[in-house]
């Protein structure tokens, strides 16, 4: 579960912005508030971010996205590569100082402390702190040539040779797995597995739960489409021969050359929007178109190709392997969906994140995180106020960040959208557009 994230320096970040999903004291919809025991802390299992337009919300979640890249794929093979960090370009004297970025997650039942420093030329900083319900333990600390590690890791003589062997433009934690040590896996198999970033232009997530008749998912997500008033019925895939795919001759060679046997891939064909699953099985290549099903009049199955549905109803086969994914049970998923109400109407968003809630308990470890312009869900009926964020721009066009919580004036039966769009709470656009008949329009 994410506890903590930080960031600094990093797109129009400039000062240092806190995201925290520890919950406050706030009683509202406690039943379905997660508890840790051992830590005896309470974690939030959402959250939704609102704000004007280019105020913040997408960098969050790029701010995500490239930490978990970082720690998954680093910059390359390449010993020069630059790193590709952006760092706040409205101040000249932020543009040589490192982006900071740090996360506190719950693995397990131990919480881990991550954070670095980057430039574009190398890493500054690194350190990875474990945490228990009694003390803090750095387990590395980098900064400069030289390492230093806790007393436990100290006489290990592998993981000082690896150190060595870590470029500068390279994190010491994903350099350790790429060697096979297993010391810090915990953690970065956290970032692999359980953080799942969508964002608005993602394309069929987890396709393969439609597609893939064995996959246990496959009735579920079958169920649940029909009842979300897309007008379809059925999803699948159509079968053809490879060679027949609308791809050029040199993708289909790559292609050749990159899928395994049990593994697959999405593609998509220019100009058309086709998309196509390709894998391998005993050796030979296999394609197969996704499709949607439509009912006819005569009540039979119709097949459409999927660049004929609405941007609505394919953002709808985006987002529900996510939401199934996110309600499995004993699920430990973070997900984060930037816009979540791209192209859907608002009582199909409420209505996807009322499902996922339905599914939280006091013994839930997934999450949810959003961010949206759709003001019909800043609803106290569906969040408590320590859910609720706001990014907004200030005068000097950097991003602050802010929790609903803060504002301790905020009673529960408060109309929060009123106060939200008179001003009151902040993180509205400011519009000073001239009327041409009236010679003023201004909204504020």
């Amino acid at each position: 579960m994410l506890i903590n994230f930080s960031i600094e320096n990093w797109r129009s970040f400039r000062n240092k912005a806190s995201f925290t999903m520890l919950a406050t004291s706030e009683q509202q919809h406690g039943e379905r508030v997660p508890v840790v025991k051992k830590y005896r802390t309470r974690l939030l299992p959402t959250a939704a971010i609102y704000g004007g337009n280019a105020s913040g919300k997408t960098n969050l979640f790029q701010a995500i996205l490239f930490m978990k890249n970082m720690v998954l794929e680093g910059t390359g093979v390449e010993p020069d590569k630059l790193i590709d960090v952006e760092p706040f370009r409205l101040d000249s004297a932020m543009l040589e100082k490192p982006c900071r970025f740090s996360i506190e997650v719950l693995v397990g039942e131990i919480i881990y402390e991550y954070a670095f420093a980057v430039t574009k030329h190398a890493v500054t900083e690194e350190r990875l702190t474990k945490i228990t319900s009694s003390s803090e333990k750095v387990l590395f600390d980098r900064k400069g040539d030289q390492p230093n590690f806790d007393p436990s890791l100290a006489k290990n003589e592998r993981l000082k040779h690896v150190f060595l062997g870590t470029r500068d433009n390279q994190l010491f934690l994903t350099n350790t797995v790429s060697q096979k040590i297993e010391t810090f896996l915990p953690i970065r198999n956290w970032f692999k597995e359980s953080l799942v970033l969508v964002a608005p232009d993602s394309r069929f997530g987890h396709y393969n739960y439609f597609i893939d008749e064995d996959n246990p998912l496959y009735a579920e997500m079958s169920r649940i489409l029909p009842l979300l008033d897309t007008g379809i019925v059925g999803l699948g895939g159509k079968g053809l021969a490879f060679e027949q795919l609308p791809i050029p001759k040199e993708i289909k060679r790559d292609i050749q050359d990159k899928v395994k046997d049990h593994e697959a891939i999405l593609i998509a064909s220019e100009p058309d929007n086709l998309w196509f699953e390709v894998s391998r099985k005993e050796g030979v290549l296999i394609a197969r178109k996704l499709i949607t099903k439509h009912q006819n009049i005569s009540g039979d199955e119709v097949d459409f190709e999927m660049q004929i549905e609405s941007d609505g109803s394919r953002r709808v086969i985006d987002l529900i392997p996510a939401f199934l994914d996110v309600t499995a049970q004993r699920s430990h998923k973070v997900y984060f969906i930037d816009e979540l109400d791209r192209s859907l109407h608002t009582l199909l968003s409420r209505k996807l994140i009322e499902f996922y809630l339905a599914s939280c308990t006091k013994n839930s470890r997934s999450q949810l995180i959003l961010s949206t312009h759709d003001l019909l869900l800043m609803d106290q009926d569906i969040f408590r106020r320590d859910e609720m964020w706001v990014t907004e721009r200030n005068s000097d066009n950097s991003t602050s960040l802010f929790s609903f919580s803060e504002y301790k004036d905020l009673r529960y039966d408060k109309d929060l959208r009123k106060s939200y769009l008179q001003g009151r709470l902040g993180g509205i656009p400011k519009i000073l557009l001239k009327d041409r008949v009236t010679g003023c329009l201004e909204v504020n």
